[in-house]
């Protein structure tokens, strides 16, 4: 059974690797947002009305079909380390990590399910799947959706849809996301085309973690901005055969043009990121992933063996600040962080040849 405690002993099912693509579709991952018709939203609910949303949908949740042997977490109640590991694992967003307020997650054995309770919306129900997977995430959200629903009476409106308290999720209330690993768009300086084509087509490019964070490790969740006027099925499809395969098309000819054209400088930046994982001594998390992620190309494109891609995002995930504290049950100072972290992959990354 799923805890906090042994949480970090398991690799999330969506870092896996055994979904399609998953050499440049790290995860893909469909949000539902949703509130009760019996409460204001968020923004206007008063502490008591926040507490009576918690205990409803806590119930219900726990109270599903695929609710065994799952995990229901209260924000309040838990350490500033747990949330942040949740959201390193991408079960919870920054904005639910914050304590204030009755918060929080429920969420699966295997971790492809979560649902956020009282973060933007009432409730926000998240499936996320490894590699490309966009419809299997539609109909395992949609599945939970409609459990709840049959308990629950939704703000809904005949005109405009599901009503949700940011304009751009009112009509189905569906956030379509997914992680791509884009480092040869990055060496090849052609990412910026990337991110300007994103924009004219509606698109958010944004961090590891979400809005507001930066890429590092040339990691980019690509997700929908609007969801008004539109069906499930046409945000569903527009992500599945128009967006996704042009950005993997152009990762995949920059990977090409780079063994092609620049195999020496590939190489070098391979090799350097092996190196220092290998052999320094103080690392931040930033530059783990940065060296991480020039070592994750090198294993997908087979220049380097002895690793693989599994192995390389199960690093990616513990190396991180709140797993790595987790891992050695203790709390750190900035300088012991960055040497375990070292020590850590050091270890990790002894075998492997380049």
């Amino acid at each position: 059974m799923l805890t906090l405690e042994n949480m970090p002993d398991h690799l999330c099912q969506w870092l896996a690797c055994n979904g399609p693509r998953h050499d440049v579709v790290v995860s893909s991952r469909v949000r539902l947002a949703r509130n009760l018709m019996a409460f204001p939203f968020m923004t206007k609910a008063s502490d008591v009305q926040r507490d009576q949303i918690q205990s409803t949908l806590r119930r219900q949740l726990l109270g599903i079909p695929a609710a065994n042997g799952q995990l229901y977490v209260e924000m309040a109640a838990t350490s500033d380390i747990d949330r942040q590991m949740l959201m390193e694992r991408h079960l919870i967003s920054r904005q639910l990590a914050s304590a204030d307020g009755s918060k929080g997650v429920f969420i699966s054995d295997d971790e492809t399910l979560s649902v956020m309770v009282n973060e933007e919306d009432h409730l926000r129900i998240q499936s996320i799947q490894p590699g490309l997977q966009i419809q299997s995430c539609w109909l395992h959200a949609d599945k939970i959706d409609d459990q709840l629903e049959a308990n629950l009476d939704f703000a809904f409106s005949d005109k405009l849809g599901y009503l949700t308290a940011c304009p751009t999720n009112i009509g189905t209330g569906l956030r379509v996301s997914v992680m791509m690993h884009l480092p040869a768009l990055q060496l090849t300086g052609k990412i910026d085309q990337i991110k300007q084509a994103a924009k004219d087509m509606r698109l958010a490019i944004r961090g590891l973690y979400g809005e507001g964070t930066e890429a590092f490790g040339d990691f980019y969740q690509i997700s929908n901005q609007t969801t008004l006027g539109r069906s499930e099925q046409e945000i569903l499809e527009e992500f599945s055969e128009q967006v996704i395969p042009r950005i993997l098309e152009a990762e995949e000819n920059a990977r090409a043009i780079l063994v092609a054209e620049t195999p020496m400088v590939l190489d070098d930046r391979i090799g350097r990121a092996l190196g220092v994982l290998r052999n320094a001594r103080l690392l931040t998390a930033e530059e783990a992933l940065f060296h991480l992620s020039f070592l994750r190309l090198g294993v997908a494109l087979k220049r380097v063996s002895g690793i693989d891609l599994a192995h390389v995002n199960k690093l990616f995930l513990l190396s991180q600040t709140a797993h790595l504290q987790r891992t050695l049950s203790k709390p750190m100072d900035e300088i012991t962080r960055k040497a375990a972290r070292a020590d850590f992959l050091r270890e990790k990354l002894t075998g492997g040849t380049f």
